[in-house]
């Protein structure tokens, strides 16, 4: 099995409907995606038993804080975004996941000894897709 240095990944945003641009400066990122599941054990099983129920999905990333990366300027909390996430990068048959969702939180943090940070999380509305370069 192969594997991928995460320094290779890129993570492409816009505002809903806009044409999405990389983010510069980013750390790290995840994209979480999961299933409910919903209880339909009856009376006379010997085990509780489930079946699949809604998805979601969060996308989150670390950032070194860049006022003038338009990128990040577009994380406003409650912004409507559109993304993609590239875990090995933008190359010719690269794997990508595509979505949108809702940024629900948009943090700057600093230190005296340190760095200006940035972090970013966004709720995702509707599926997440992967495609192919």
């Amino acid at each position: 099995m192969a594997t991928t240095k995460g320094s290779t990944g890129v993570i492409k945003l816009a505002v809903s409907g806009g044409t999405v641009a990389a983010m510069g400066e980013v750390r790290s990122y995840t994209l979480t995606q999961s299933a409910d599941t919903i209880e339909d054990t009856a009376m006379g099983d010997t085990n509780r038993s489930y079946v699949s129920s809604l998805k979601t999905g969060t996308l989150s990333a670390e950032v070194y804080w860049d006022d003038a990366d338009a990128v990040q300027l577009v994380m406003d909390s409650a912004a409507a975004v559109d993304f993609e996430v590239y875990p090995t990068g933008t190359g010719s048959g690269e794997k990508y996941y595509t979505g949108g969702g809702i940024v629900t939180s948009n943090e700057i943090t600093a230190s005296f000894d340190g760095m200006v940070e940035g972090s970013f999380e966004v709720q995702v509305s509707g599926a997440v897709t992967e495609a192919t370069v």
